[in-house]
């Protein structure tokens, strides 16, 4: 069952439409993530297709080897993390203007996640070193 959902940056200029497996949520504690929006990044982790209006105002950013992080130009709002193969995106379920009951089901890089903040919500949680092994596990 697919689930379609549609989103905006905050002056308009790029809308998304989302084709999605499930309407489960994830949390990255990572730094890169916490540096990029001042705190974890909660996404929609089972995006299957992504289209995107607006592109010319598409700006990405390679943060890393494997993945890049895209937001708009215009205004700033961060619209995905994506691996450069193209086997993962990620989007900021904030974007989502739908009002879903999303489920926030996992958190990734916990172990970077500072002392100062906790979820109250119990998730499987996953360090970056098995982050990692899993996405090696997949291809």
């Amino acid at each position: 069952m697919s689930i379609t959902a549609s989103g905006r940056c905050l002056c308009g200029a790029v809308t998304l439409e989302l084709s999605l497996g499930n309407a489960k949520v994830g949390a990255c504690h990572c730094n890169l993530c916490r540096t990029w929006g001042g705190g974890p990044l909660l996404a929609l982790e089972s995006v299957e297709a992504m289209t995107l209006h607006g592109e010319k105002h598409v700006t990405t950013y390679a943060s890393s080897e494997w993945a890049e992080r895209g937001f708009c130009g215009r205004c700033g709002t961060h619209l995905f993390y994506r691996l450069t193969s193209g086997e993962h995106i990620a989007v900021p379920v904030g974007l989502i203007d739908d009002g879903r009951a999303w489920c926030f089901e996992a958190e990734i890089f916990i172990d970077e996640k500072p002392a100062f903040y906790d979820f109250a919500n119990a998730t499987h949680q996953m360090t970056g070193a098995e982050v990692f092994a899993a996405f090696a596990r997949q291809e």
